[in-house]
């Protein structure tokens, strides 16, 4: 059955006083395991300007795995991958790259190793931090992750600040919750589309979120069920989660 159209996402521009409306969109890919060209088709239709992706492949020929997946989303690879422990950023050629650091988090024994992919972007003259994140399963290591993503961000030397992932918690969890004290969850602040991100195991949850720092205003986000050329086949086929798609407005500075 096919899905109600949404109403419309504001599409990517600057405007006439230098600020910048841009699409993000967070992203657990399942290291590529599932349909790839269907993955392709769900970004392309989301048409961001960054993509936040958890799950990237980390081992044999992992960069060239991640710059194809780039290209057939028409988008190039910015920055993280194994060098991240899984995270990985894309971009549009609109974004100027000024920096980018991968970074390995603390390693608890008998652990999966986390990390962060950040970079710093403008777009036009709006300059703005991201760090994509795929925070642990382990509750306890969890926060502690929770609070690395804020100090993270924070130390970025930009007017904005984006973090989005895969925070393997809902809402009410102390991790997520720690994050959405400090930063927007853009879905709360402007729900559009559809709410839960996994819906594996015994209920759907929304456990994928986009952040935004204060001053960045928040025009809709949510899962793009609906939009057009995102089909439910293809959300199927491309992974076990589904993305989050986030339309952000950045004021001129």
């Amino acid at each position: 059955m096919d899905l109600p159209v949404l109403p419309s996402l504001p599409k990517s521009q600057t405007e006439p006083d230098g600020s910048a409306v841009i699409r993000v969109l967070s992203y657990n890919i399942r290291s590529l395991r599932d349909d790839e060209d269907a993955l392709a088709r769900v970004i392309r239709a989301c048409a961001p300007d960054l993509v936040f992706v958890q799950e990237a492949p980390r081992f044999f020929r992992w960069r060239k795995h991640a710059a194809r997946l780039a290209s057939k989303s028409e988008l190039v690879v910015l920055s993280g991958g194994a060098t991240a422990a899984g995270p990985l950023l894309l971009c549009s050629l609109r974004a100027f790259v000024e920096r980018t650091e991968d970074v390995l988090l603390p390693m608890t024994p008998g652990l999966h190793r986390r990390g962060f992919a950040t970079a710093v972007v403008r777009f036009g003259a709006v300059r703005v931090g991201v760090l994509s994140a795929h925070l642990s399963l382990d509750p306890g290591e969890r926060l502690a992750q929770a609070g690395l993503l804020l100090e993270r961000t924070e130390a970025m030397d930009t007017p904005y600040k984006i973090a989005a992932g895969d925070f393997n918690e809902p809402p009410e969890g102390p991790a997520f919750a720690r994050v959405a004290a400090r930063l927007q969850d853009c879905r709360t602040v402007a729900p559009w589309g559809g709410e839960h991100t996994f819906t594996g195991g015994p209920s759907a949850r929304r456990i994928d979120a986009v952040f935004a720092s204060q001053g960045v205003e928040v025009l809709g986000c949510g899962v793009p069920e609906g939009l057009p050329g995102v089909t439910p086949a293809d959300l199927r086929a491309a992974t076990d989660h589904l993305p989050v798609l986030a339309a952000l407005r950045l004021p001129a500075p």
